[in-house]
């Protein structure tokens, strides 16, 4: 398809309407709490049937786009994260509220998964078949490093260390719940059926997130609650002081553009690791969670960038690299288009106009993101009675709408209070977030390496450095842990002096 004849294609008004409507179904869903693109992509996917399959298809990527961006909204306004994804934005974003910067949150949020977006989607256009062939070479023993070098982050996220490993063990004790994948037992289901299938990520995130912010909530005055400023911030301001952190979002843009060709690590330690970086080279870390704009760029940058990545394995190899891109490639399934290497001989018009066309996904993303901002701030006129019992419904919903279960939504209930408990005495919530979504990561691949130690008769050690890469990256491992705790070792002295 000449590239000519695509722009041409990809400038009829039809498409346009097509994209735009998709991006604004994806930030409507993804900002309502609990629920995020995949399920926008689910509701929407039927319509796709009646469209040619480009057009389907950039509805979807529309969606998709739309709600990693939407989750920040809510999160940043009333600390209420739409997605577990949006959870280290709304930690930056939300102190940033409360001084009443909301607007340059905002803007911060938008810009940054706009230059995030816009590089995920650059390297999917011009590296899709190298990077499928790179995302190969993860095995088990390369994916346990991955993971692992994720949760050490989290030693670079929270003040105190104690509390931090605390919630990170507490975290690895929820993924812990269930039957176990390698052995077939079960585990701390205390006779539940429910808790045979485990505890899914969405109802911990809505508990120690959203209904724990509620709870603590109920009960405010009118004059207790942030208020409404209106804050006078040019647009091109907040572009320009992203441009000139323009090596944090190239860097946070690439860790979430790797992460996300990962099949099966998903967004959120991309996010996670983005922001424990953007702390680790600031030169103001104390700043952190304290309303610091940095860690909105580092985030936001990872969670657009990994759009563009999470789709290389589908269209290159037939590998859904996100749930979210599974259901995309059911999509094109039902429209008779076979996924892998033969896409772009056999169907090169639907592949790069959907290559090509995400980039309309950023520009979409932008301007409605950008047009919005002055109304999404008129969420804080509401007065907090009214918010309250709102929310709860939505995360209600968005609790039961995972698995179609009220015993999620009691779940979710329950881990509100201790949410709301563990704010009262400081114990940090991230690494909660992800000792459960990275335990089951690194407890299966764990295993996996194991067994296959022992089928090739070969100790643990021998099979984990078995290749460069593995290797690589466990020296990547040590690395960041000898950082962490010469980080953690200056933040000691500092508040010792500071107490003296």
């Amino acid at each position: 398809m000449e590239l000519i004849e695509l722009l041409g294609y990809l400038a009829q008004p039809s498409v346009f309407l097509i994209v735009f409507s998709g991006v604004l179904v994806g930030i409507l869903v993804g900002a309502i709490p609990g629920l995020n693109g995949a399920i926008g992509i689910s509701l929407l996917l039927p319509l796709t049937f009646t469209l040619e399959p480009q057009l389907g298809l950039l509805l979807l990527g529309g969606i998709y786009m739309g709600g990693m961006y939407g989750g920040s909204i809510t999160g940043i306004l009333i600390n209420v994260p739409g997605d577990v994804v949006a959870a280290p934005v709304a930690m930056e974003g939300y102190p940033m509220t409360q001084q009443g910067r909301a607007k340059e949150a905002l803007y911060y949020s938008v810009f940054s998964s706009m230059f995030g977006g816009f590089i995920g989607v650059l390297v999917l256009i011009l590296f899709t078949p190298p990077l499928a062939r790179f995302a190969l070479q993860f095995g088990p023993a390369e994916m346990f490093f991955i993971s692992l070098s994720g949760l050490i982050i989290v030693g670079a996220l929270s003040g105190s260390l104690f509390k931090a490993a605390f919630a990170v063990l507490f975290g690895l004790f929820i993924s812990t719940i269930g039957i176990d994948m390698i052995m077939g037992r079960e585990r701390f289901t205390f006779g539940q059926a429910e808790l045979r299938s485990g505890v899914s990520v969405v109802p911990v995130v809505l508990g120690l997130f959203c209904f724990a912010e509620m709870f603590l909530n109920i009960g405010k005055k009118s004059t207790e609650q942030v208020q409404y400023k209106d804050q006078s911030i040019a647009r091109l301001t907040v572009v320009m002081a992203i441009v000139r952190k323009k090596f944090l979002v190239i860097k946070s843009s690439l860790i979430g553009t790797l992460i996300g060709l990962l099949p099966g690590v998903g967004t959120t330690l991309a996010v996670f690791m983005s922001y424990g970086e953007a702390k680790r080279v600031s030169k103001q870390p104390e700043l952190f969670e304290k309303g610091n704009p940095e860690g909105i760029i580092a985030a936001e940058s990872a969670n657009n960038a990994t759009v563009g990545s999470s789709m290389v394995p589908l269209l290159a190899l037939g590998v859904p690299g996100s749930p979210t891109s599974a259901i995309i490639a059911g999509a094109l399934v039902i429209h008779g288009i076979i996924l892998g290497p033969s896409l772009f001989v056999n169907r090169p018009d639907v592949a790069y106009t959907f290559l090509y066309g995400m980039l309309l996904t950023v520009l979409a993303m932008t301007i409605i993101g950008a047009v919005g901002i002055k109304y999404f701030s008129y969420i804080l006129k509401i007065r907090m009675q009214y918010i309250v019992p709102t929310v709860l419904v939505l995360a209600l919903f968005g609790a039961y709408s995972v698995r179609n279960s009220l015993f999620d939504v009691g779940v979710a209930i329950v881990l509100g209070i201790f949410g709301a408990v563990f704010k009262k005495m400081e114990v940090p919530l991230a690494p909660i977030i992800i000792g459960v979504v990275l335990g089951p990561l690194i407890e299966t691949n764990l295993a996996r390496s194991m067994r296959i130690a022992s089928a090739r008769d070969l100790s643990l050690p021998q099979y984990l450095l078995a290749s460069p890469l593995a290797i690589g990256l466990l020296v990547m491992v040590l690395v960041l842990l000898v950082i962490v705790i010469r980080m953690r070792i200056r933040s000691a002295r500092a508040e010792e002096q500071q107490g003296s």
